[in-house]
């Protein structure tokens, strides 16, 4: 990695008053250069607090629309806008609409992996961090809509011994991949490591592990687990942190190949050329994000 290129990049970030914003799923030379890396929910936590004028969102489409729905005085940029996420484009606002139909008093919880259309059609979102806890808030009584996510879906209302209308066609395909076959091998090969999982796993898998939890929670556990072997059934770049956190511990994926692409396509050049030229910039519709703000809002009261 250049050099010359971070000096510009840091340069122009005080120029600009830029921060930039880095999911724990970015290329390591992402994160090393993020003033702030993390899950989709502290992500959203800053930026509705950043003193920034200009955030870069080096993550998924998404993360970057709900930055814009949270800051709408700020400009948002992503240094690649074909960054998109499988999940969030396996719901479309016509769908949401049949479920909300047939379930007119349901409330709609949704996932933050999903289009901010999505988001403005929804009651309240969630993360993996927090999905347990909001539909918890949620009075029994009341049906709840989970969408996109069938897997995290499922672990929530196994969780709570609730009934949920899941909406079954959408997952994460790096997460999905992970099958029961490769845990057991996994754990055949690693028997003294704890499993660590990420709940948009499949329950079955999700039932095999010592912890499930958001990215965050991942960190924290490591960190603090006397263990000193874990698989990790997450996206793989979360492994640079892990490593670089805990240098005395040893992880191994869960599955070498969960690799998410479009993660991937950040890269420093990106980064320097978004500065440069001010673009891609993402800003979400006033009147969407006015609707979808509130169900973001909500999320992040019950989380406080």
């Amino acid at each position: 990695m250049s050099d010359d290129i971070i000096n510009r990049i840091n340069k122009l970030k005080v120029e600009k008053n830029a921060t930039i914003m880095v999911h724990n799923y970015q290329n390591p030379e992402i994160q090393d250069i993020g003033d702030y890396v993390g899950d989709s929910l502290g992500l959203a936590q800053i930026a509705k607090k950043t003193d920034a004028d200009v955030i870069v969102s080096c993550g998924v489409y998404f993360m970057a629309e709900t930055s814009s729905m949270l800051c709408q005085d700020k400009t948002v940029l992503i240094p690649d806008a074909n960054a998109g996420c499988d999940m969030a484009n396996m719901i479309t606002p016509a769908e949401l609409q049949v479920l909300k139909d047939k379930h007119p008093e349901a409330v709609v919880v949704t996932y933050v992996n999903s289009t901010a259309q999505i988001k403005a059609m929804s009651d309240i979102c969630c993360t993996s961090a927090n999905a347990v806890k909001v539909v918890a808030s949620i009075p029994r009584d009341k049906e709840v809509i989970f969408i996109p996510d069938r897997n995290l879906g499922r672990y929530v209302a196994s969780k709570l011994g609730r009934e949920l209308i899941i909406y079954d066609k959408g997952y994460c395909p790096v997460h999905d991949r992970m099958l029961l076959q490769y845990a057991v091998r996994a754990k055949h090969e690693y028997p003294t490591a704890k499993i660590v999982m990420h709940p948009e796993g499949r329950l079955d898998v999700l039932e095999m592990a010592d912890l499930v939890a958001s990215t965050t929670g991942i960190l924290d556990y490591c960190k603090e687990s006397k263990a000193r072997e874990f698989i990790i059934g997450t996206e793989i770049g979360i492994l640079h942190r892990l490593r670089k956190e805990n240098p005395g511990k040893k992880f191994y994926p869960l599955l070498q190949i969960a690799d998410c692409p479009s993660m991937k396509l950040v890269t420093i050049d990106k980064i320097l050329s978004c500065l440069e030229n001010m673009e891609v910039e993402v800003r979400v519709d006033s009147e969407i994000a006015a609707k979808g703000v509130k169900a973001i809002d909500r999320m992040l009261e019950v989380s406080v």
